[in-house]
């Protein structure tokens, strides 16, 4: 029980420490907003400044610079329709109804994005029932709220997160995935077991997620790269993992239909060519390269060397003459091509790396 205790809160403290930045960043936006709203700007209580500080340092955090945006200018249209409105007609439920339809319609108006429609109204509702307008009424609200979020991203642009440890974390993770399901159907292959086929088909379909957290990832750490000088020095190792992005997913697509034709030759008893599990896993051993070579920021070359060995072994593939085993052998050639571009090779010095069919 002590150990386990010891375990968690071990845990607890690693995912503190992980935070501690974005913490870190929404304390100084919160009182950088309070402070340049009050002491520059003239305000008395400018709650939603920091409200809107710390609002868009938690939607930064993994998310789009777009959203971030969106939330903060939601934010802003729902402080200012709600102030405006509610101090001339009153609170209620008609009132509320009103409010709120008016604030999504600008909203939507000025940006068809959902979040700031979303948010326009849900700031619209705070205003017309928990902090309705004060004597000053007008947009003095809206305006702390726009300062709120302009520090939120000050203080991102200034204290920036590293955008390559996202991408190594996500680069590794879809990497690894994709050497993991080919090594799988080698294995699979090797031993003619279409459970573990099946296997490696069900994990290689369920490999799209983290491809699309990839991508997700990617763009963020691009936002963070661009908005925050202390990060431009990135930009380059960014720039390889953007390159790679699209050709990766594409073998991931690729191996997605090879791990669903070696099934069908598996269950259908055909005879696959004894060199087919050592290719795969040569494969495998590239994709290992290529995620080691990204996360070290190095030109890939060890990858490329590894992928043009495998190109030629498959010359051999074809000594079973089986349709079955040429839409492999075709599925291979195409993984082959789309890691060769994703190391940095074109695609059509990629396709002349290839055995003649």
């Amino acid at each position: 029980m002590l150990e386990r205790l010891r375990a968690q809160l071990r845990r607890r403290l690693r995912r503190v420490q992980r935070t501690a930045l974005p913490i870190a960043q929404a304390g100084l936006a919160a009182g950088g907003s309070w402070l340049v709203a009050t002491d520059l700007v003239g305000h008395a209580q400018p709650f939603f400044a920091p409200a809107a500080a710390v609002t868009c340092i938690g939607v930064a955090l993994g998310q789009k610079l777009r959203r971030v945006i969106e939330l903060v200018v939601g934010v802003s249209v729902g402080v200012g329709v709600g102030d405006v409105l509610i101090s001339r007609i009153g609170a209620g439920t008609w009132q509320i109804m009103l409010v709120v339809m008016l604030a999504m319609a600008a909203a939507v108006f000025l940006d068809g994005g959902a979040v700031i429609a979303l948010q326009s109204g849900t700031s619209a509702v705070l205003i017309a029932t928990l902090a309705p307008p004060t004597t000053t009424g007008g947009f003095d609200r809206m305006i702390d709220a726009l300062i709120g979020g302009a520090m939120g991203l000050i203080a991102i642009a200034l204290f920036p997160p590293n955008p390559l440890n996202l991408a190594h974390r996500h680069g590794r993770v879809v990497l690894g995935e994709l050497a993991g399901v080919l090594r799988a159907i080698g294995g699979a292959v090797l031993e003619h077991d279409t459970v573990a086929a099946a296997a490696a088909l069900s994990r290689a379909r369920a490999s799209q997620k983290v491809i699309d957290e990839f991508k997700t990832a990617l763009v963020t750490s691009a936002e963070v790269a661009t908005i925050a000088p202390l990060r431009w020095r990135n930009r380059g190792e960014l720039d390889r993992y953007r390159a790679a992005s699209g050709p990766v997913d594409l073998a991931v697509r690729n191996t997605r239909v090879l791990a669903r034709r070696a099934l069908a030759v598996l269950r259908d008893g055909e005879q696959v060519p004894a060199k087919l599990p050592a290719v795969l896993d040569g494969l495998g051993s590239a994709v290992d390269a290529l995620r080691d070579e990204l996360a070290r920021g190095v030109d890939p070359v060890r990858t490329r060397a590894l992928l043009r060995t495998s190109a030629a072994e498959m010359d051999s593939l074809l000594a079973v003459d089986d349709f079955s085993v040429r839409v492999m052998v075709a599925q291979l050639r195409s993984i082959v091509v789309d890691l060769l571009v994703a190391a940095g090779v074109t695609r059509s010095d990629a396709l002349s790396a290839l055995p003649p069919l």
